[in-house]
This record gives C-alpha cells, sequence and structure tokens, in this order.
C-alpha cells in the first residue's frame, strides 16, 4: 500500500511537471509576437538585395579611363606643307603644363589644342628634351578647371602588369585600348630620323598615329609613361602589337618633374 502512494505521488509529480512546462511554452508564445509571414514583396526585396551585392565592380579599364579622360588633350599641328599633324598630350602640373612627343609638334606652324570640357586653344612650345623626344605646352586658354593628371612610377611596374593607353588614334578623340607590358629597357629608333632612344618601356595595348604623345596608364590610373610609336617590320603606318613609351620619371624631366 506504501509503495503505492510513492507511485502515485511520482507520478503526480511528473504531470505537475509538464503541465508547468506547457503552461511556460504557452506563456512564452502569449508574450513573444510571432514572426508575420513573408510577402511577396519581401521576397523580391530579399532577391534584389542578393543580387546587387553579386554585381562585379567596374573593370579597372572603365576606372582607368574616367580618371584620366579630364587630363586629355588633343594635338594638331599643320606643318610647312600644310599636312596636319595629330597627336595626345597629358595635362601634368596645376600649372596646366602639357607633357606630350616632341615629333607631333616639330616644325609645325601653329598648335591647336583640344580638352576634355570643350576649350579650344592655340598653344607654344615652351621646353623640349630633343634626345629623348619629348616636348611641353602651355595653352594660350587653358580651360577653366585644370585638372592633372597622377604621375606613377614605372620602376614598380613589372612585364605582364596592366597597360592601357587613351588619346586620339586617326583623331578619334580620347579612345583607350588595353594591354599588358611586354618588356623594360628597350631601344627603338623611329621612322625617318637619326635619333635612338633607350630605356622605354614595350606594350602590346594598341598604339596608332595620333596615339603619339598620350599618356600609358597602369590600373590605378597612374600616369606611368609617355606613348612614343610602334616597331613596324612592313612600311605600313599601323600597329602590329610592339609599342614603346617613354618611361613618366623620366620624360617629366622636360617639365620640371624630380625623376624618382
Amino acid at each position: 500500500m506504501q509503495r503505492l502512494r510513492i507511485s502515485a505521488r511520482s507520478l503526480s509529480l511528473f504531470l505537475l511537471g509538464i503541465l508547468a512546462a506547457l503552461f511556460g511554452f504557452w506563456l512564452y508564445h502569449l508574450i513573444t509576437p510571432s514572426t508575420p509571414p513573408l510577402t511577396s514583396n519581401d521576397v523580391n526585396a530579399a532577391v534584389q538585395a542578393a543580387l546587387a551585392s553579386a554585381t562585379p565592380p567596374p573593370a579597372y579599364s572603365e576606372i582607368v579611363y574616367q580618371i584620366i579622360r579630364p587630363s586629355l588633350v588633343l594635338i594638331q599641328s599643320p606643318n610647312a606643307d600644310g599636312e596636319i599633324s595629330l597627336g595626345s598630350g597629358t595635362i601634368i602640373d596645376a600649372n596646366g603644363d602639357i607633357l606630350t612627343s616632341l615629333h607631333v609638334v616639330n616644325g609645325a606652324k601653329s598648335i591647336q589644342l583640344n580638352f576634355a570640357d570643350g576649350t579650344q586653344s592655340s598653344a607654344s612650345v615652351v621646353n623640349t628634351q630633343p634626345d629623348i623626344d619629348i616636348a611641353v605646352l602651355k595653352a594660350d586658354k587653358p580651360p577653366a578647371q585644370i585638372v592633372p593628371a597622377v604621375l606613377g612610377n614605372p620602376n614598380s611596374m613589372q612585364v605582364g602588369d596592366d597597360a592601357y593607353v587613351v588619346g586620339n588614334p586617326f583623331g578619334l578623340y580620347s579612345s583607350m585600348s588595353a594591354g599588358v607590358i611586354s618588356g623594360f629597357n628597350r631601344t627603338f629608333q623611329p621612322t625617318n630620323t637619326n635619333l635612338t632612344l633607350k630605356g622605354l618601356i614595350q606594350i602590346d595595348a594598341a598604339v596608332n598615329p595620333g596615339n603619339s604623345g598620350g599618356p600609358l596608364l597602369n590600373r590605378a590610373g597612374q600616369v606611368v609613361g609617355v606613348i612614343e610609336g610602334i616597331a613596324n617590320p612592313t612600311d605600313q603606318d599601323v600597329f602590329i602589337g610592339i609599342g614603346f613609351a617613354v618611361p613618366i620619371n623620366v620624360a617629366g624631366g622636360a617639365a620640371g618633374l624630380p625623376p624618382d
């Protein structure tokens, strides 16, 4: 009889425990508000957020182009025979000095500049370094807002690094091509000259007539060289995959820039 009382008491305690647990569970749900069901708008918003986070960042080439474009200059210069030489240049300082290749303006009767904001101006040559085919121009009427390019360090680059060329090939203003650094310390003799240029950067980004004097850029949009010309075993003035640039730490000396 005593055992029966003990069993009944244990059963009662067990049932009371279950009731207490059920009461606690009910009380928790009574106090805590339930999560509302998802609507179709909630689902669409979540999908859009996931797609936005998966969108890749813009290509380096797109960023480089936006950085350099305000500093790019189209150069037109008729020579004594009336032929118009086309080239490119880059604003390199707050004074509006423009760095380009000397052969673009050498022997020109006049020099006409077109800036990214639409400003047009005549210009004059203020300094030259014939041994490296570099010239510095000054606009008679610079744009209202001068945006100098950021200059980089070509010594920090390696073969295989991204290389970007922005210029005016065949007069097509502000055109971009992309490739890689193909080599350093190259030697090149421009066509119809006795000049031999040494220590050049070799690239495979497309270079054509009108690119001369324009900027060679790294992935950060910094100018690391001034486009000089192309190597071509034929007599046709077209690009075959070998272009050259004067390192900016060499070319910048004509504008009084300190070497790196």
